[in-house]
Protein backbone atom coordinates (compact mmCIF):
# COMPACT_ATOMS: atom_id res chain seq x y z
CA UNK A 1 0.00 0.00 0.00
CA UNK A 2 2.76 2.02 0.79
CA UNK A 3 4.33 2.14 -2.11
CA UNK A 4 1.73 2.33 -4.34
CA UNK A 5 1.11 5.61 -2.60
CA UNK A 6 4.60 6.80 -2.90
CA UNK A 7 4.20 5.97 -7.06
CA UNK A 8 1.06 8.19 -6.83
CA UNK A 9 3.00 11.07 -5.59
CA UNK A 10 5.65 11.02 -7.19
CA UNK A 11 6.55 14.64 -8.90
CA UNK A 12 4.14 16.30 -6.50
CA UNK A 13 4.77 19.57 -4.54
CA UNK A 14 2.38 21.13 -1.72
CA UNK A 15 2.71 24.71 -1.98
CA UNK A 16 3.82 25.42 1.14
CA UNK A 17 1.87 28.88 3.05
CA UNK A 18 2.56 32.18 2.29
CA UNK A 19 4.34 31.17 -1.34
CA UNK A 20 2.35 32.43 -4.13
CA UNK A 21 0.35 30.78 -6.72
CA UNK A 22 1.77 30.01 -10.17
CA UNK A 23 0.17 32.67 -11.85
CA UNK A 24 -0.52 35.61 -9.19
CA UNK A 25 -3.09 38.22 -9.80
CA UNK A 26 -0.78 41.57 -9.48
CA UNK A 27 -1.31 45.26 -9.94
CA UNK A 28 2.62 44.96 -11.04
CA UNK A 29 5.25 47.43 -10.28
CA UNK A 30 3.84 50.21 -12.21
CA UNK A 31 0.29 49.58 -10.65
CA UNK A 32 1.79 49.78 -6.92
CA UNK A 33 3.91 52.68 -7.43
CA UNK A 34 1.00 54.40 -8.75
CA UNK A 35 -1.30 53.51 -5.68
CA UNK A 36 1.80 54.66 -3.67
CA UNK A 37 1.84 58.24 -5.22
CA UNK A 38 -1.66 58.45 -5.11
CA UNK A 39 -1.29 57.82 -1.35
CA UNK A 40 1.71 60.40 -1.12
CA UNK A 41 -0.33 62.94 -2.87
CA UNK A 42 -3.55 62.28 -0.37
CA UNK A 43 -0.91 62.70 2.81
CA UNK A 44 0.44 66.05 1.35
CA UNK A 45 -3.17 67.02 0.55
CA UNK A 46 -4.40 66.35 4.04
CA UNK A 47 -0.78 68.21 5.81
CA UNK A 48 -1.57 70.89 3.65
CA UNK A 49 -4.99 71.71 4.85
CA UNK A 50 -4.05 70.89 8.45
CA UNK A 51 -1.10 73.50 8.76
CA UNK A 52 -1.36 76.53 6.78
CA UNK A 53 2.39 77.07 6.38
CA UNK A 54 2.83 74.14 4.59
CA UNK A 55 0.21 75.26 2.31
CA UNK A 56 1.26 78.80 2.07
CA UNK A 57 4.87 76.74 1.19
CA UNK A 58 3.23 75.31 -2.06
CA UNK A 59 1.68 78.45 -3.01
CA UNK A 60 5.04 80.47 -3.06
CA UNK A 61 6.54 77.54 -4.89
CA UNK A 62 3.39 77.83 -7.60
CA UNK A 63 3.84 81.35 -8.18
CA UNK A 64 7.92 80.93 -8.33
CA UNK A 65 7.26 78.66 -11.17
CA UNK A 66 4.55 80.81 -13.29
CA UNK A 67 6.67 83.46 -12.70
CA UNK A 68 9.39 82.01 -14.49
CA UNK A 69 7.42 80.55 -17.16
CA UNK A 70 5.83 84.08 -17.91
CA UNK A 71 8.78 85.37 -18.72
CA UNK A 72 9.94 83.44 -22.19
CA UNK A 73 5.84 84.36 -23.36
CA UNK A 74 5.76 85.39 -27.37
CA UNK A 75 3.22 86.85 -29.47
CA UNK A 76 3.52 84.15 -31.92
CA UNK A 77 4.25 81.63 -29.34
CA UNK A 78 1.05 82.26 -27.38
CA UNK A 79 -1.07 82.20 -30.00
CA UNK A 80 -0.07 78.80 -30.82
CA UNK A 81 -0.14 77.85 -26.68
CA UNK A 82 -4.13 79.08 -26.96
CA UNK A 83 -5.19 77.15 -29.65
CA UNK A 84 -3.66 74.32 -28.05
CA UNK A 85 -5.27 74.76 -24.90
CA UNK A 86 -8.87 75.57 -26.50
CA UNK A 87 -8.61 72.32 -28.27
CA UNK A 88 -7.47 69.59 -25.78
CA UNK A 89 -9.61 71.49 -23.25
CA UNK A 90 -12.49 71.32 -24.87
CA UNK A 91 -15.53 68.87 -23.58
CA UNK A 92 -16.21 68.45 -27.03
CA UNK A 93 -12.64 66.91 -27.59
CA UNK A 94 -12.97 65.12 -24.79
CA UNK A 95 -16.19 63.79 -25.16
CA UNK A 96 -15.58 62.38 -28.90
CA UNK A 97 -12.66 60.37 -27.77
CA UNK A 98 -14.93 59.11 -24.93
CA UNK A 99 -17.82 58.22 -27.27
CA UNK A 100 -16.01 56.66 -30.07
CA UNK A 101 -13.99 54.40 -27.38
CA UNK A 102 -17.75 53.30 -25.73
CA UNK A 103 -18.71 52.17 -29.41
CA UNK A 104 -15.08 50.56 -30.48
CA UNK A 105 -15.46 48.41 -26.97
CA UNK A 106 -19.40 47.69 -28.13
CA UNK A 107 -18.36 47.13 -31.47
CA UNK A 108 -15.83 44.26 -30.47
CA UNK A 109 -17.87 43.26 -27.17
CA UNK A 110 -14.75 43.82 -25.14
CA UNK A 111 -17.35 44.16 -21.73
CA UNK A 112 -14.89 43.70 -19.15
CA UNK A 113 -12.63 46.67 -20.74
CA UNK A 114 -15.55 48.53 -21.34
CA UNK A 115 -17.09 47.98 -17.66
CA UNK A 116 -13.18 49.56 -16.63
CA UNK A 117 -13.33 52.46 -18.59
CA UNK A 118 -16.97 53.67 -17.50
CA UNK A 119 -15.47 52.93 -13.68
CA UNK A 120 -11.95 55.04 -14.52
CA UNK A 121 -13.90 57.79 -16.36
CA UNK A 122 -16.69 57.80 -13.94
CA UNK A 123 -13.93 57.16 -10.10
CA UNK A 124 -12.35 60.33 -11.60
CA UNK A 125 -15.23 62.98 -12.18
CA UNK A 126 -16.13 62.10 -8.77
CA UNK A 127 -12.80 62.45 -7.39
CA UNK A 128 -11.98 66.01 -8.75
CA UNK A 129 -15.15 67.19 -7.99
CA UNK A 130 -14.67 66.39 -3.93
CA UNK A 131 -11.20 67.32 -4.03
CA UNK A 132 -11.65 70.49 -5.30
CA UNK A 133 -14.42 71.11 -2.84
CA UNK A 134 -12.53 70.53 0.10
CA UNK A 135 -9.10 71.90 -1.65
CA UNK A 136 -8.51 75.88 -2.14
CA UNK A 137 -5.13 76.65 -3.80
CA UNK A 138 -4.56 80.11 -4.19
CA UNK A 139 -3.82 82.19 -8.02
CA UNK A 140 -0.52 83.22 -9.03
CA UNK A 141 0.30 86.62 -7.65
CA UNK A 142 1.42 88.96 -10.30
CA UNK A 143 1.15 86.30 -12.84
CA UNK A 144 -1.51 87.68 -15.70
CA UNK A 145 -3.90 84.42 -16.47
CA UNK A 146 -4.13 84.17 -20.23
CA UNK A 147 -7.53 82.77 -21.39
CA UNK A 148 -10.18 81.73 -19.34
CA UNK A 149 -10.77 79.72 -16.42
CA UNK A 150 -13.69 78.52 -13.96
CA UNK A 151 -14.20 76.81 -10.79
CA UNK A 152 -11.40 75.32 -8.84
CA UNK A 153 -7.64 74.77 -9.26
CA UNK A 154 -6.74 71.54 -7.80
CA UNK A 155 -6.59 69.33 -8.89
CA UNK A 156 -7.06 70.22 -12.82
CA UNK A 157 -10.30 69.26 -13.97
CA UNK A 158 -9.27 69.51 -17.77
CA UNK A 159 -6.21 67.69 -17.53
CA UNK A 160 -7.11 64.81 -15.39
CA UNK A 161 -10.01 64.22 -17.77
CA UNK A 162 -7.74 64.22 -20.72
CA UNK A 163 -5.60 62.11 -18.98
CA UNK A 164 -7.91 59.33 -18.12
CA UNK A 165 -9.35 59.59 -21.15
CA UNK A 166 -6.44 58.72 -23.10
CA UNK A 167 -4.71 56.26 -20.42
CA UNK A 168 -8.02 54.38 -20.37
CA UNK A 169 -8.04 54.10 -24.45
CA UNK A 170 -4.66 52.61 -24.60
CA UNK A 171 -5.48 49.96 -21.81
CA UNK A 172 -9.08 49.48 -23.36
CA UNK A 173 -7.86 49.15 -27.22
CA UNK A 174 -4.16 48.75 -27.47
CA UNK A 175 -2.75 45.42 -27.23
CA UNK A 176 -0.19 44.42 -24.33
CA UNK A 177 3.44 44.77 -25.63
CA UNK A 178 4.46 47.20 -28.21
CA UNK A 179 1.21 48.67 -29.58
CA UNK A 180 0.35 49.72 -25.97
CA UNK A 181 3.59 51.14 -24.82
CA UNK A 182 3.72 53.27 -28.20
CA UNK A 183 0.16 54.11 -27.22
CA UNK A 184 1.27 55.40 -23.88
CA UNK A 185 4.29 57.33 -24.72
CA UNK A 186 1.70 59.46 -27.59
CA UNK A 187 -1.10 59.91 -24.68
CA UNK A 188 1.93 60.73 -22.42
CA UNK A 189 3.53 63.31 -25.00
CA UNK A 190 -0.24 65.05 -25.74
CA UNK A 191 -0.79 64.83 -21.91
CA UNK A 192 2.87 66.82 -21.11
CA UNK A 193 1.81 69.60 -23.95
CA UNK A 194 -1.07 70.01 -22.40
CA UNK A 195 0.11 70.44 -18.77
CA UNK A 196 2.88 72.53 -20.23
CA UNK A 197 0.25 74.54 -22.42
CA UNK A 198 -1.92 75.57 -18.94
CA UNK A 199 1.33 76.46 -16.63
CA UNK A 200 2.12 78.57 -19.95
CA UNK A 201 -1.10 80.43 -19.30
CA UNK A 202 -0.98 80.43 -15.71
CA UNK A 203 -4.67 78.84 -16.05
CA UNK A 204 -3.19 75.66 -13.80
CA UNK A 205 -0.83 75.53 -10.76
CA UNK A 206 2.03 73.38 -11.01
CA UNK A 207 0.61 71.20 -8.22
CA UNK A 208 -2.88 71.23 -10.09
CA UNK A 209 -1.16 70.06 -12.75
CA UNK A 210 0.76 67.09 -10.94
CA UNK A 211 -2.14 65.57 -8.71
CA UNK A 212 -4.60 65.79 -11.99
CA UNK A 213 -1.84 63.27 -13.87
CA UNK A 214 -1.75 61.29 -10.94
CA UNK A 215 -5.21 60.70 -10.40
CA UNK A 216 -5.71 60.30 -14.33
CA UNK A 217 -2.82 57.78 -14.89
CA UNK A 218 -3.47 55.78 -11.72
CA UNK A 219 -7.11 55.58 -11.78
CA UNK A 220 -7.51 53.82 -15.17
CA UNK A 221 -4.33 51.56 -15.05
CA UNK A 222 -5.82 50.49 -11.65
CA UNK A 223 -9.27 50.00 -12.81
CA UNK A 224 -8.18 47.83 -15.61
CA UNK A 225 -5.47 45.74 -13.93
CA UNK A 226 -8.45 44.83 -11.32
CA UNK A 227 -11.55 44.30 -13.65
CA UNK A 228 -9.71 43.42 -16.66
CA UNK A 229 -6.29 41.68 -16.00
CA UNK A 230 -4.37 41.83 -19.27
CA UNK A 231 -3.64 37.70 -18.34
CA UNK A 232 -7.37 36.68 -18.43
CA UNK A 233 -8.79 39.36 -20.75
CA UNK A 234 -6.09 40.22 -23.17
CA UNK A 235 -6.88 42.99 -25.95
CA UNK A 236 -6.63 41.01 -29.20
CA UNK A 237 -8.00 41.68 -32.91
CA UNK A 238 -7.15 38.13 -34.05
CA UNK A 239 -10.25 36.05 -35.13
CA UNK A 240 -11.61 33.78 -32.24
CA UNK A 241 -13.97 33.40 -29.49
CA UNK A 242 -13.20 36.06 -26.11
CA UNK A 243 -13.14 32.33 -24.35
CA UNK A 244 -10.49 31.27 -25.11
CA UNK A 245 -7.19 32.45 -23.49
CA UNK A 246 -3.50 32.88 -24.40
CA UNK A 247 -1.75 29.89 -22.94
CA UNK A 248 1.89 31.66 -24.12
CA UNK A 249 4.01 33.65 -22.12
CA UNK A 250 3.50 34.02 -18.59
CA UNK A 251 0.13 32.10 -18.31
CA UNK A 252 1.84 28.77 -20.11
CA UNK A 253 4.55 28.63 -18.01
CA UNK A 254 2.23 28.40 -14.89
CA UNK A 255 0.37 25.74 -16.42
CA UNK A 256 3.90 23.48 -16.42
CA UNK A 257 4.61 24.23 -13.34
CA UNK A 258 1.02 23.91 -11.82
CA UNK A 259 0.61 20.50 -13.64
CA UNK A 260 3.92 19.08 -12.93
CA UNK A 261 3.87 20.28 -8.65
CA UNK A 262 0.31 19.47 -8.39
CA UNK A 263 -0.70 15.79 -10.52
CA UNK A 264 3.39 14.90 -10.91
CA UNK A 265 2.96 15.35 -14.75
CA UNK A 266 5.89 16.90 -16.41
CA UNK A 267 4.87 19.41 -19.35
CA UNK A 268 6.47 19.13 -22.64
CA UNK A 269 3.61 20.96 -24.76
CA UNK A 270 0.74 23.31 -24.12
CA UNK A 271 -1.23 23.40 -27.72
CA UNK A 272 -4.92 24.78 -27.60
CA UNK A 273 -7.37 22.30 -29.56
CA UNK A 274 -10.77 21.77 -30.90
CA UNK A 275 -11.65 25.63 -29.97
CA UNK A 276 -13.78 26.32 -33.32
CA UNK A 277 -16.23 23.59 -31.13
CA UNK A 278 -15.54 25.03 -27.62
CA UNK A 279 -17.11 28.41 -26.40
CA UNK A 280 -17.07 28.07 -22.46
CA UNK A 281 -13.34 27.49 -21.40
CA UNK A 282 -9.88 26.79 -23.56
CA UNK A 283 -9.61 23.62 -24.41
CA UNK A 284 -6.29 22.05 -24.37
CA UNK A 285 -3.74 19.16 -25.76
CA UNK A 286 -0.78 18.70 -23.30
CA UNK A 287 2.18 16.38 -24.20
CA UNK A 288 3.38 14.96 -20.98
CA UNK A 289 5.57 12.59 -19.02
CA UNK A 290 5.50 11.14 -15.69
CA UNK A 291 9.36 10.81 -15.38
CA UNK A 292 11.76 8.04 -15.48
CA UNK A 293 11.87 6.03 -18.73
CA UNK A 294 7.94 6.77 -19.23
CA UNK A 295 7.21 7.80 -22.95
CA UNK A 296 5.03 11.30 -23.58
CA UNK A 297 1.68 10.80 -24.18
CA UNK A 298 -1.32 13.26 -24.10
CA UNK A 299 -3.80 13.83 -21.92
CA UNK A 300 -6.84 16.49 -22.45
CA UNK A 301 -7.14 19.78 -20.20
CA UNK A 302 -9.60 22.82 -19.89
CA UNK A 303 -8.69 25.91 -18.67
CA UNK A 304 -11.46 27.79 -16.93
CA UNK A 305 -11.19 31.43 -15.58
CA UNK A 306 -13.63 33.84 -14.34
CA UNK A 307 -14.53 35.27 -17.54
CA UNK A 308 -16.35 31.48 -18.04
CA UNK A 309 -18.30 32.26 -15.05
CA UNK A 310 -19.28 35.39 -15.92
CA UNK A 311 -20.25 34.07 -19.15
CA UNK A 312 -22.59 30.84 -17.53
CA UNK A 313 -24.13 33.87 -15.73
CA UNK A 314 -24.90 36.12 -18.62
CA UNK A 315 -25.83 33.30 -20.61
CA UNK A 316 -28.05 31.68 -18.43
CA UNK A 317 -29.94 35.50 -17.64
CA UNK A 318 -30.49 35.66 -21.51
CA UNK A 319 -32.04 31.89 -21.46
CA UNK A 320 -34.47 32.98 -18.81
CA UNK A 321 -35.84 36.54 -19.93
CA UNK A 322 -35.81 34.70 -23.96
CA UNK A 323 -37.81 31.34 -23.13
CA UNK A 324 -38.37 31.09 -19.70
CA UNK A 325 -37.18 28.45 -17.04
CA UNK A 326 -36.95 25.85 -19.40
CA UNK A 327 -34.90 23.72 -16.67
CA UNK A 328 -32.57 24.35 -13.57
CA UNK A 329 -30.75 27.26 -15.36
CA UNK A 330 -29.22 28.34 -12.06
CA UNK A 331 -25.55 29.53 -12.53
CA UNK A 332 -22.30 28.61 -11.06
CA UNK A 333 -20.87 31.45 -8.63
CA UNK A 334 -17.32 30.44 -8.53
CA UNK A 335 -14.59 28.96 -11.21
CA UNK A 336 -13.75 26.42 -8.31
CA UNK A 337 -17.38 25.14 -8.80
CA UNK A 338 -16.65 24.99 -12.77
CA UNK A 339 -14.58 22.39 -12.15
CA UNK A 340 -15.52 20.74 -8.94
CA UNK A 341 -18.96 19.91 -11.11
CA UNK A 342 -17.36 18.74 -14.35
CA UNK A 343 -14.83 16.40 -12.43
CA UNK A 344 -18.08 15.09 -10.66
CA UNK A 345 -20.00 13.91 -13.84
CA UNK A 346 -16.97 12.59 -15.21
CA UNK A 347 -16.99 10.33 -12.04
CA UNK A 348 -20.65 9.53 -11.63
CA UNK A 349 -20.67 8.90 -15.60
CA UNK A 350 -18.13 6.08 -15.39
CA UNK A 351 -19.60 4.70 -12.94
CA UNK A 352 -22.94 4.14 -15.25
CA UNK A 353 -20.97 2.47 -18.23
CA UNK A 354 -20.74 5.85 -20.09
CA UNK A 355 -17.69 6.37 -22.49
CA UNK A 356 -16.30 9.61 -20.79
CA UNK A 357 -12.53 11.07 -20.52
CA UNK A 358 -10.97 9.07 -16.97
CA UNK A 359 -10.44 12.41 -15.13
CA UNK A 360 -6.67 12.77 -13.44
CA UNK A 361 -7.41 15.87 -10.95
CA UNK A 362 -8.00 19.51 -10.87
CA UNK A 363 -4.96 22.06 -11.10
CA UNK A 364 -4.65 25.92 -9.62
CA UNK A 365 -3.42 27.90 -11.51
CA UNK A 366 -4.32 31.63 -9.40
CA UNK A 367 -6.91 31.00 -6.72
CA UNK A 368 -10.50 31.45 -6.91
CA UNK A 369 -9.92 32.83 -10.43
CA UNK A 370 -8.25 30.13 -12.82
CA UNK A 371 -8.26 26.41 -12.61
CA UNK A 372 -7.36 23.73 -15.03
CA UNK A 373 -9.46 20.20 -14.76
CA UNK A 374 -7.10 17.58 -16.93
CA UNK A 375 -8.35 14.41 -18.70
CA UNK A 376 -8.10 11.67 -20.36
CA UNK A 377 -7.06 12.18 -24.11
CA UNK A 378 -8.70 10.16 -26.46
CA UNK A 379 -5.97 9.45 -28.84
CA UNK A 380 -7.00 8.75 -32.67
CA UNK A 381 -10.79 8.89 -32.19
CA UNK A 382 -12.40 11.40 -35.10
CA UNK A 383 -15.11 13.45 -34.69
CA UNK A 384 -18.33 11.34 -35.52
CA UNK A 385 -19.18 13.90 -38.84
CA UNK A 386 -15.66 12.73 -39.86
CA UNK A 387 -16.05 9.02 -39.16
CA UNK A 388 -17.98 6.15 -40.68
CA UNK A 389 -21.56 6.00 -39.24
CA UNK A 390 -22.22 2.85 -39.84
CA UNK A 391 -24.60 0.12 -38.06
CA UNK A 392 -22.33 -0.29 -35.05
CA UNK A 393 -21.97 3.23 -34.50
CA UNK A 394 -25.43 4.00 -34.71
CA UNK A 395 -26.00 1.31 -32.51
CA UNK A 396 -23.57 3.11 -29.84
CA UNK A 397 -24.61 6.28 -30.10
CA UNK A 398 -28.34 5.26 -29.11
CA UNK A 399 -27.24 2.99 -26.37
CA UNK A 400 -25.36 6.26 -25.09
CA UNK A 401 -28.71 8.09 -24.18
CA UNK A 402 -30.02 5.25 -23.35
CA UNK A 403 -27.82 5.03 -20.16
CA UNK A 404 -28.12 8.73 -19.87
CA UNK A 405 -31.43 7.89 -19.33
CA UNK A 406 -31.34 5.00 -16.88
CA UNK A 407 -28.64 6.93 -15.23
CA UNK A 408 -31.13 9.72 -14.41
CA UNK A 409 -29.21 12.39 -16.00
CA UNK A 410 -29.01 14.52 -19.50
CA UNK A 411 -26.02 15.85 -21.71
CA UNK A 412 -27.70 18.88 -23.04
CA UNK A 413 -25.27 19.62 -25.44
CA UNK A 414 -25.15 16.38 -28.04
CA UNK A 415 -23.71 17.57 -31.24
CA UNK A 416 -20.91 16.32 -33.67
CA UNK A 417 -17.99 18.65 -31.78
CA UNK A 418 -18.72 16.33 -28.34
CA UNK A 419 -19.53 12.73 -30.24
CA UNK A 420 -16.02 11.46 -31.05
CA UNK A 421 -15.72 7.57 -32.56
CA UNK A 422 -12.76 5.07 -32.07
CA UNK A 423 -12.53 1.38 -33.50
CA UNK A 424 -16.13 1.60 -33.65
CA UNK A 425 -17.07 2.99 -30.19
CA UNK A 426 -19.10 6.21 -29.70
CA UNK A 427 -16.98 8.41 -27.05
CA UNK A 428 -18.69 11.13 -25.03
CA UNK A 429 -16.80 14.29 -24.40
CA UNK A 430 -17.51 18.02 -22.49
CA UNK A 431 -19.61 16.66 -19.65
CA UNK A 432 -19.62 20.64 -18.27
CA UNK A 433 -23.53 21.05 -19.08
CA UNK A 434 -24.45 17.43 -17.76
CA UNK A 435 -27.96 17.60 -15.28
CA UNK A 436 -28.65 15.32 -12.75
CA UNK A 437 -32.19 14.40 -12.68
CA UNK A 438 -33.25 16.69 -15.87
CA UNK A 439 -36.46 17.59 -16.65
CA UNK A 440 -38.01 14.91 -19.15
CA UNK A 441 -38.14 18.02 -21.83
CA UNK A 442 -34.13 18.25 -21.71
CA UNK A 443 -33.76 14.18 -21.91
CA UNK A 444 -36.28 14.25 -24.77
CA UNK A 445 -33.71 16.81 -26.23
CA UNK A 446 -31.08 14.67 -26.16
CA UNK A 447 -32.35 12.06 -27.78
CA UNK A 448 -33.22 13.68 -30.81
CA UNK A 449 -29.99 15.74 -30.67
CA UNK A 450 -28.14 12.26 -31.21
CA UNK A 451 -30.30 11.02 -33.65
CA UNK A 452 -30.21 14.17 -35.81
CA UNK A 453 -26.10 13.47 -35.98
CA UNK A 454 -26.09 9.66 -36.67
CA UNK A 455 -28.65 10.73 -39.53
CA UNK A 456 -26.01 13.19 -40.88
CA UNK A 457 -23.93 10.63 -41.10
CA UNK A 458 -26.31 7.59 -42.58
CA UNK A 459 -30.15 8.44 -43.30
CA UNK A 460 -33.33 9.13 -41.28
CA UNK A 461 -35.15 5.68 -41.70
CA UNK A 462 -31.86 3.31 -40.54
CA UNK A 463 -31.39 5.34 -37.33
CA UNK A 464 -35.01 5.47 -36.48
CA UNK A 465 -35.27 1.45 -37.04
CA UNK A 466 -32.37 1.29 -35.04
CA UNK A 467 -33.95 3.77 -32.37
CA UNK A 468 -36.96 2.17 -31.93
CA UNK A 469 -35.01 -1.14 -29.92
CA UNK A 470 -33.75 0.99 -27.28
CA UNK A 471 -37.06 3.78 -27.21
CA UNK A 472 -40.72 3.27 -27.90
CA UNK A 473 -42.32 5.32 -30.65
CA UNK A 474 -44.22 7.54 -28.36
CA UNK A 475 -40.28 8.83 -26.69
CA UNK A 476 -39.44 9.35 -30.17
CA UNK A 477 -42.21 11.39 -31.18
CA UNK A 478 -41.80 13.34 -27.68
CA UNK A 479 -37.78 13.71 -28.56
CA UNK A 480 -38.87 15.72 -31.77
CA UNK A 481 -41.67 17.52 -30.68
CA UNK A 482 -39.57 18.91 -28.18
CA UNK A 483 -37.01 20.22 -30.53
CA UNK A 484 -37.12 23.10 -31.78
CA UNK A 485 -34.96 26.44 -31.96
CA UNK A 486 -32.86 26.79 -28.75
CA UNK A 487 -33.14 23.09 -28.21
CA UNK A 488 -30.94 22.19 -30.88
CA UNK A 489 -26.99 22.89 -30.30
CA UNK A 490 -25.65 25.64 -33.29
CA UNK A 491 -23.04 23.64 -34.36
CA UNK A 492 -25.60 20.97 -35.20
CA UNK A 493 -28.52 23.12 -36.12
CA UNK A 494 -26.01 24.57 -39.20
CA UNK A 495 -24.72 21.26 -39.79
CA UNK A 496 -28.94 19.80 -40.19
CA UNK A 497 -29.46 22.92 -42.32
CA UNK A 498 -26.60 22.51 -44.52
CA UNK A 499 -27.78 18.63 -45.35
CA UNK A 500 -30.57 19.51 -46.97
CA UNK A 501 -32.85 16.89 -46.35
CA UNK A 502 -34.66 18.38 -43.46
CA UNK A 503 -34.03 15.36 -41.37
CA UNK A 504 -36.63 16.96 -37.96
CA UNK A 505 -39.14 16.77 -40.62
CA UNK A 506 -38.39 13.29 -41.99
CA UNK A 507 -38.41 11.88 -38.49
CA UNK A 508 -41.36 13.48 -37.19
CA UNK A 509 -43.01 11.84 -40.26
CA UNK A 510 -41.93 8.17 -39.34
CA UNK A 511 -43.26 8.88 -35.99
CA UNK A 512 -46.40 9.10 -34.53
CA UNK A 513 -48.12 12.09 -34.59
CA UNK A 514 -47.42 14.32 -31.87
CA UNK A 515 -47.92 18.34 -30.44
CA UNK A 516 -45.06 20.47 -30.72
CA UNK A 517 -44.13 20.56 -26.68
CA UNK A 518 -43.51 24.52 -25.64
CA UNK A 519 -40.45 25.86 -25.07
CA UNK A 520 -41.64 29.31 -23.93
CA UNK A 521 -42.28 29.60 -19.60
CA UNK A 522 -43.65 32.45 -18.19
CA UNK A 523 -43.04 33.62 -14.43
CA UNK A 524 -42.78 36.51 -12.47
CA UNK A 525 -38.94 36.62 -12.39
CA UNK A 526 -38.86 36.50 -16.02
CA UNK A 527 -41.31 39.70 -16.49
CA UNK A 528 -38.93 41.29 -13.64
CA UNK A 529 -35.52 40.50 -15.55
CA UNK A 530 -37.32 41.74 -19.05
CA UNK A 531 -38.37 45.23 -17.30
CA UNK A 532 -35.07 45.33 -15.90
CA UNK A 533 -33.39 44.66 -19.01
CA UNK A 534 -35.17 47.27 -21.21
CA UNK A 535 -34.78 50.20 -18.21
CA UNK A 536 -31.02 49.47 -18.19
CA UNK A 537 -30.79 49.72 -22.36
CA UNK A 538 -33.07 53.24 -22.11
CA UNK A 539 -30.97 54.57 -19.35
CA UNK A 540 -27.63 53.73 -21.32
CA UNK A 541 -29.36 55.22 -24.68
CA UNK A 542 -30.47 58.12 -22.55
CA UNK A 543 -26.24 58.54 -21.42
CA UNK A 544 -25.03 58.18 -24.79
CA UNK A 545 -27.36 60.57 -26.48
CA UNK A 546 -26.42 63.11 -23.54
CA UNK A 547 -22.85 62.68 -24.30
CA UNK A 548 -22.98 63.07 -27.80
CA UNK A 549 -25.09 66.38 -27.73
CA UNK A 550 -21.91 67.51 -25.40
CA UNK A 551 -20.09 66.79 -28.49
CA UNK A 552 -22.28 68.73 -31.03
Amino acid sequence: MSSAREQRTVGRRRRPSGEPPPLPRSLGTSGHVLVLLTLALGAIVILALGHVTVGAWFDRRNTSILRALAVVRAGRLTSIVLWINRFLASRATVGILRLATLVALIGFRRWRHLLAFLVSVVALEAGVYELSIFVAVARPVGVRILGSWSGFSFPSAPVAALTVTLVAMACGLLPAGHPRSRGMWVAGASIALFAASRLYLALDNPTDVIGAVILGVTIPVVAFRLVAPNNVFPVTYRRGRTAHLDVGGQRGDAIRAAVHDQLGMTVLDVRPVGLEGSGGSTPLRLSVTTGGDTPPRAVFAKLYATNHVRADRWYKLGRTILYGALEDESPFQTVRRFVEYEDYTLLLLRHHGVAVPEPFGIVEITPEREFLIVMEFFEGAREISDADVDESVIEEGLMLIRRLWDAGVAHRDIKPANLMVRDGKVLLIDVFFVQVRPSPWRQAVDLANMMLVLALGSDAERVYRAARRFFTDDEIAEAFAATRGVATPTQLRIATKRDGRDLPRRFRALAPEREPVGIQRWSARRVSLSLGACVTALVVIALVAANWRVVL
